[in-house]
């Protein structure tokens, strides 16, 4: 069966279901699921795109429910209203939440959702006017004209829709520029910083999202159960949504459907059967699904769906964007006037002077390499010119402007980009994907128009730069191709291309050449001379004196964080000060 007929068709039995002699129960079972699956593919985009764990979002699903059961119940607004108001309010409590709890890292961040989750929950429990602990009853249902959708069998398809209709809204959106940007932030946020990319937005744009999600599952299992109280939002059920993200495929939209389907069916069976076997009462489910856990992380750590995802493996993208009209370019410098100058620059960390004062001027272009031996304090000052690091003291300045004191992502607006000594790139995107990172800057499109697909055009007009640049560098051949799957030369190489993809008045390169064979040494040097050839200016961070003294106009070398000399390759390689720098001795 081809894949582009596997989604419609799935979509069309969902919805049909119903209309099919399916027994009552599994009606209400399916409901459960489609509920649950909302709440994961919140999770999907948090936790497994994002790459920032909660076990919070049960208590959403309880700011959704209770602020439809509240209004409908004791202040007669129509349920659809509610579902606005649910809405709203979930964002503006995830909005206060993630203003104080993003910014956490490591285990900081999950502690900080168990904290907040808690809260909501006793908050919920402990209120009066929500009714305590016995809740709110009599919660109406929902009516689509004379029609009352009360009953499981009748509210089947709304959740079906609303579940099927979430998930093609996050699939549109992970494939998309803000999506690419959220991709950006799980292994790191120095890269998508250096793309122009603000990561504290995008991390609150998915927390947001993924609280929207999980009040859009609560204002429907309010009218549902037609009652609400606070046991199914409490920190159990938030570790229960996890686990069904976790075990269906943290990183994968339908892994939502696939984990809450097997844990809704094994839940129920379990209750059945285990009670028998062990001769007693209790949650004996719960130690079968921390087994489940541990084996799925084992041997499964991308869950179940990578096992369904074999059999319909993914086709290369479309190559639609022939003739697409090119994202706008910045101006150019004139050849020969000041490019970037550093003055003076310092960096201390502690006691410690790892940067001592050094000065260098680029030209527009030319290339300049900054070298010295490991240790030297090549890299500390190529994150000070980047904005990686702050500077102790001194000046950096680019275009006539003093940038010292901007951070990185305001500094590639100004028109300077990057590579990494340590490859940085989103390993599950295509080579393609990831160079379309670099145009961040050069389109708009927000997260609205992305889940809508209403960002097509300008989608085409970054793909097709993407490919320009792939071109550019000789890897067009590749661009379909995993970046994860490449080897250290080609990922080198499309570094670089994401970089040119920001249209860079100077491109800054951090030791390119380093863990290359000789030739992909040699490769990576004609794409650096091409570039010199199309006239785009180059600081070259390199301890390789071989690999630099074939390319650059000049040279400044540095030694312990203090600048050694700075001349042409002729000037440095006859220097004796050199010399000893590398060899130890003088000769």
């Amino acid at each position: 069966m081809r894949r582009q007929w596997i989604l419609p068709l799935f979509c069309a039995a969902m919805l049909l279901l119903p209309a099919l002699p399916v027994p009552d129960f599994w009606i209400t079972q399916l409901n459960y699921i489609g509920l649950s699956a909302i709440v994961s593919l919140g999770l999907v985009v948090l936790t497994g795109v994002a790459g920032l764990t909660s076990f919070g979002q049960a208590a959403f699903v309880g700011v959704g429910a209770y602020t439809s059961a509240y209004l409908s119940v004791t202040l007669g607004i129509s349920p659809w209203l509610t579902l606005f108001v649910g809405l709203g309010l979930s964002v503006a409590v995830a909005v206060v939440l993630g203003a104080l709890t993003l910014r956490m890292s490591g285990h900081y961040l999950p502690l900080a959702t168990i904290a907040w989750g808690l809260a909501l929950n006793y908050s919920m429990a402990n209120m009066e006017f929500l009714g305590k602990y016995d809740g709110i009853l009599g919660v109406p249902p929902l009516m689509i004209g004379d029609m009352s959708l009360g009953s499981g069998r009748a509210i089947y398809v709304l959740i079906w829709v609303v579940a099927l209709a979430s998930a093609i809204a996050v699939i549109n959106l992970l494939d998309s520029r803000p999506g690419r940007a959220i991709r950006s932030l799980k292994n790191g946020t120095t890269m998508a910083e250096a793309m122009g990319i603000s990561t504290f937005r995008y991390k609150m744009i998915a927390f947001v999202l993924a609280a929207m999600l999980a009040a859009l599952s609560g204002w429907l299992f309010a009218h549902f159960q037609r009652t609400v109280n606070p046991s199914p939002f409490s920190l159990n059920k938030g570790i229960e949504v996890l686990f069904m993200a976790v075990l269906g495929g943290i990183g994968h939209v339908w892994g939502a459907f696939l984990g809450s389907g097997v844990v809704k069916l094994l839940e129920d069976q379990l209750q059945v059967l285990l009670p028998k076997l062990l001769g007693g009462s209790g949650n004996f489910e719960t130690i079968v699904f921390g087994v489940i856990l541990v084996l799925v992380l084992k041997y499964a750590p991308d869950g179940l769906w990578t096992f369904v995802q074999r059999w319909f493996p993914k086709p290369p993208r479309v190559r639609d964007w022939e003739g697409a009209e090119a994202l706008p370019s910045r101006s150019k410098p004139a050849v020969g006037e000041p490019l970037l100058e550093a003055r003076a620059v310092r960096k201390e960390f502690g006691g410690l002077v790892a940067v001592n004062d050094v000065s260098f001027t680029i030209r527009a272009g030319d290339i300049m390499g900054l070298i010295g031996p490991n240790g030297a304090g090549k890299s500390t000052t190529f994150n000070l010119v980047s904005g990686v690091l702050s500077l102790t003291k001194g000046e950096v300045i680019f275009r006539g402007q003093n940038v010292g004191g901007m951070s990185s992502r305001e500094i590639a607006r100004k028109g300077m980009s990057r590579t990494f000594q340590h490859v940085k790139m989103i390993p599950e995107m295509t080579v393609l994907e990831n160079v379309a990172l670099g145009g961040y800057l050069r389109s708009s499109s927000g997260t609205a128009r992305a889940m809508l697909r209403l960002d097509r055009a300008e989608e085409k007009r970054l793909f097709a730069e993407a490919e320009r640049q792939l071109t550019r560098i000789g890897m067009a051949d590749k661009m379909h191709e995993l970046a994860g799957n490449l080897a250290l030369g080609p990922q080198r190489l499309m570094e670089i291309a994401r970089a040119l993809a920001t249209d860079p008045a100077l491109l800054l390169l951090d030791e390119p050449a380093a863990g290359l064979r000789l030739k992909e040494k040699q490769a990576l040097a004609e794409v650096l001379r091409q570039l010199k050839r199309e006239g785009l200016s180059i600081l070259l961070v390199e301890h390789d004196m071989d690999f630099v003294m074939g390319l650059v106009d000049h040279i400044t070398v540095m030694e312990f964080g203090t600048k050694l000399i700075s001349g042409t390759p002729a000037e440095v390689q006859a220097s004796p000060v050199v010399r000893a720098a590398y060899l130890g001795t003088e000769h």
